[in-house]
C-alpha cells in the first residue's frame, strides 16, 4: 500500500545502488514508498571490464546489457529507474541533465536523498555524482527557476551512501539503518550483477559488520545494516 511518501537515489553506475543501497531501496518501497533511482551511467567502461574482453564489442551493446542488469536489479528492489546516459570514467553531466533532475526534485518531492561520499579517490565519477545531486536539489528550491505560483517544494535531507573504502574518503557514518527484513531481496539483486561476482561476498560481510555495530549502539537485535552519513542536522523536538 502507497503512504504517498517517496525517496530519490541520485547515483553514478547501476552497480552502485545494488552495493550501497539496495537495503534501503528495499526497505522503504516495502514500507508503501514510490522509490526513484537516477542513474547518471550505464557504467559501460569503468564498471564493465568483462564486457570488452569479447571480441568486436560495441559501446551501444555493452550499454544495452548494463541497462537491462540495472533494470531488472530496481525492479527487485522495488524502485523505478530513469538513465542520464552521461557516460563514465569520465562522468560529465550537461545542463540539460541538470534541469532534468531538478524537475525530478520538484515532481518526486522525495523524503530523503541517497547519493554518494562526498569524496572519493578511487573513483572521481562518485563525488561528481554527489556534487550534481546537491546542485540540482539547491537549484529545486529557488523559487525563480521555472517560476511557479503553484510551487510547493521542500529540500529534503541528504544521506551519503557507504564507498568501497570508507577510511580513504574520509567517511564518517552517523546513520546504521536496519535491512534485516529486506537482506534476501538485497542479495537477489546482487546476484544479477553476476559479472561482478566478486563482490558479492565483499558486501556481506561489509552488512554484517554494519549490522553488528547498529546492535551495539542500539542495544536491539539486527544482522544486517547498510551505513549512512548525513549532511544536514536532524531536526528534533528532544534528545531522548
Amino acid at each position: 500500500m502507497s503512504t504517498g511518501k517517496t525517496g530519490l537515489v541520485v547515483t553514478a553506475h547501476p552497480g552502485d545502488f545494488v552495493w550501497r543501497a539496495g537495503g534501503a531501496i528495499a526497505l522503504h518501497a516495502k514500507k508503501g514508498y514510490r522509490v526513484k533511482i537516477v542513474c547518471l551511467s550505464f557504467g559501460e567502461r569503468g564498471e564493465s571490464q568483462w564486457a570488452w574482453k569479447k571480441a568486436d564489442v560495441s559501446l551501444a551493446d555493452v550499454k544495452a546489457q548494463r541497462r537491462e542488469e540495472a533494470e531488472r536489479a530496481a525492479e527487485t528492489l522495488g524502485a523505478e529507474i530513469e538513465f542520464f546516459d552521461a557516460g563514465d570514467y569520465p562522468l560529465h553531466t550537461t545542463p540539460e541533465m541538470l534541469d532534468r533532475l531538478v524537475d525530478v526534485y520538484r515532481e518526486l518531492k522525495p523524503s530523503f536523498v541517497l547519493t554518494h561520499s562526498l569524496e572519493d579517490p578511487y573513483n572521481v565519477d562518485h563525488p561528481e555524482a554527489t556534487r550534481f545531486a546537491q546542485e540540482a536539489r539547491i537549484i529545486a528550491q529557488a523559487s525563480g527557476h521555472k517560476p511557479s505560483p503553484d510551487l510547493a517544494y521542500n529540500a529534503p535531507p541528504v544521506f551519503l551512501f557507504e564507498p568501497h573504502q570508507p577510511e580513504q574518503c574520509n567517511y564518517k557514518p552517523n546513520v546504521i539503518l536496519n535491512i534485516d527484513e529486506v537482506w534476501e531481496t538485497k542479495r537477489r539483486a546482487f546476484e544479477i550483477l553476476a559479472a561482478q561476482k566478486h563482490l558479492w561476498e565483499y558486501y556481506t560481510r561489509v552488512a554484517l559488520n554494519r549490522g553488528m555495530q547498529g546492535g551495539r549502539n542500539s542495544g536491539r537485535a539486527m544482522t544486517y545494516g547498510e551505513a549512512y552519513q548525513r549532511i544536514f542536522p536532524q531536526i528534533v523536538e528532544e534528545l531522548a
